[in-house]
């Protein structure tokens, strides 16, 4: 069932056979009609081929942006936002505690500016191996960086070294991890490529071990292909290979501490998650530090999690699948089935899927490619809560235009989108995993999204207060917005008076269709809360007169589902 969704589109799953004795090319015609008949009324051919007019940051997928580089000042930073960027990332593998917390302070300067809510994401390094070109800090476009690129010739040799005090030429490259010729053997494969590497060959090379030297910390290779390799950090990964190392390293643990925590940053992107035993560890460093609010997010991104997903999915906040080093580990034939199933599988969990490296190409051109802007439909159609972006807002020419792109394309991919095959599938999922029954907050969910599709309403208001039953609504994915109006919580102890609520608030931002809004602590009265939210609505055309909004809320000890008409 994972794999045989009607989205899938498999030539063997029900949704292309259409009915008994049906040939293949009726059953494309048909399935042709089923989509088609999903788009708004009146709509026809040339409205369907026309470009979008609609405001880009109305989707209800969610955009996470790489920051850094290239979308480090407030300015920048502005761009992106009103652009529509709902998380920004800060990877670790590359540049100083110093250097990010300039890029937040300037993130919350332009979120002042804009009035717009971002959340943020740390980004471990992980057992990532590199080969460092420039000094730390350094970027690709400061006087400091290499002019010229290390060129390797296809059939030439080239040797991997852990001495890094070896400068990077043709003819050796040093790598920042001692354990490498421990575990590489003759015949492997290594993958060397820039940092947030696009996938062009010309800048990334394929390497076939010939021979490892332990004793002198020396792997000898051959390359398969011509390159020139340039950039300030270059990333290396043996396929299939590696997944005994140590997940977080002491650098990963230390920045949680110093910068994760202090700053209050509402999720760890845990790379190359191999097990649920990797995400418990994370979560035990994060409490201990202070922070048992933020949430793990499970990157996988080789084959090895693949085989324990379940357990992954299970411990996690959240997945996000990162196609790019996952590509390396798996056959090019299989990395869509490997998506599906993934997605599939948050889905029914109800936990927050990510899909990355889709617009590799926008990172030096202002279009994606007919392949890229297809790519970012399916992922919608599969199930995705957001899209990650990488090089395309770090270092790209045209960071806002991207996101603005990836955001069009999953609005008309949203549309067409099969709501109630969705929520058919997720109903009895849910119940096996629960003996049968329904758990009463989900069962609250399922109930709004039921009522908003029936009533047709525009909107559903949550009621909350760490978001939870927000983030199960949009599990069953409606068609419309969530609005998680987060009731915040005001805790005194013997210093001070802090509002909780906030990161809860955040946190909605990377679930699919959730608009979180933080209400006033100190009014608790539902009808005034409500007509700020629909005030709120009406300013930015997502409400009209005579609209019905579905309101999950709770009255004394009882929760409700109950609909609303607008009247201003």
């Amino acid at each position: 069932p994972a794999l045989c969704r009607e989205h899938a589109l498999s030539p063997h799953s029900g949704a292309m056979r259409g009915i008994p004795g049906m040939n293949r090319n009726e059953s494309d015609t048909n399935f042709s009609k089923m989509t088609l008949s999903r788009m708004p009324p009146g709509s026809n051919l040339g409205q369907i081929v026309e470009a979008s007019n609609e405001v880009s940051h109305h989707s209800l997928t969610k955009v996470i942006c790489t920051v850094g580089v290239k979308s480090r000042s407030v300015e920048e930073l502005v761009a992106l936002l009103e652009a529509g960027m709902n998380v920004a990332r800060f990877d670790f593998s590359w540049g100083s505690m110093a250097y990010h917390q300039k890029t937040l302070e300037n993130l919350r300067v332009a979120m002042k500016k804009t009035k717009i809510l971002c959340a943020t994401m740390l980004d471990t390094r992980g057992p990532e191996i590199g080969i460092q070109l420039a000094p730390d800090d350094i970027s690709s476009f400061d006087a400091e960086a290499p002019k010229e690129p290390v060129v390797l010739e296809q059939g030439s040799r080239v040797t991997l070294t852990t001495d890094t005090r070896v400068k990077p030429s043709s003819d050796f490259l040093p790598v920042n991890n001692d354990l490498m010729p421990k575990f590489v053997r003759p015949g492997d494969d290594v993958f060397i490529g820039q940092y947030l590497f696009t996938g062009s060959e010309s800048s990334s090379v394929y390497l076939k071990v010939d021979e490892v030297d332990e004793a002198l910390g020396h792997i000898y290779c051959t390359c398969v292909n011509s390159a020139k390799l340039s950039g300030v950090l270059l990333t290396v990964q043996v396929s299939n290979k590696g997944d005994d190392l140590p997940t977080l390293c002491e650098w990963d643990v230390h920045v949680i501490k110093h910068w994760g925590v202090p700053n209050q940053i509402d999720f760890i992107s845990l790379s190359f998650t191999p097990d649920a035993a990797a995400v418990e560890e994370c979560r035990a460093i994060v409490r201990e530090a202070g922070a048992p609010g933020m949430m793990i997010m499970a990157k996988v991104e080789r084959l090895a999690a693949l085989t324990k997903i379940d357990e992954i999915i299970a411990a996690a906040d959240g997945v996000i699948l990162s196609r790019g080093n996952l590509g390396i580990d798996v056959a090019p034939e299989k990395v869509f089935l490997c998506q599906k199933m993934v997605l599939y599988k948050c889905n029914v969990a109800g936990k927050p899927v990510v899909v990355t490296r889709v617009v590799d190409t926008m990172t030096d051109t202002p279009r994606p490619t007919r392949a890229e802007a297809t790519d970012v439909a399916n992922a919608v159609l599969d199930g995705a809560d957001a899209i990650m972006l990488g090089a395309e807002t770090l270092r790209g020419m045209f960071g806002p235009e991207t996101v603005s792109t990836v955001r069009r394309i999953s609005r008309e991919a949203e549309k067409v989108f099969d709501h109630e095959n969705h929520y058919q599938l997720q109903i009895p999922q849910s119940q096996l995993l629960n003996k049968g029954l329904l758990p009463q907050n989900e069962a609250l969910a399922s109930s709004a999204v039921r009522a908003a599709s029936k009533v047709g309403a525009a909107m559903i208001v949550v009621f909350t207060r760490s978001g939870q039953t927000a983030r199960l609504v949009s599990k069953y994915r409606p068609s419309v917005p969530i609005v998680s109006l987060v009731i915040p919580r005001i805790k005194q102890d013997s210093i001070r008076w802090t509002l909780q609520g906030e990161q809860a608030a955040r946190q909605g931002l990377i679930n699919r269709g959730v608009v979180p809004l933080l209400a006033n602590p100190t009014n608790s009265d539902m009808t005034a809360l409500l007509r700020v939210v629909f005030d709120h609505a009406k300013r930015n055309g997502t409400l009209k007169e005579g609209d019905q909004v579905v309101v999950i809320q709770k009255v004394g000890t009882t929760s409700v589902v109950k609909v609303v008409q607008m009247n201003f």
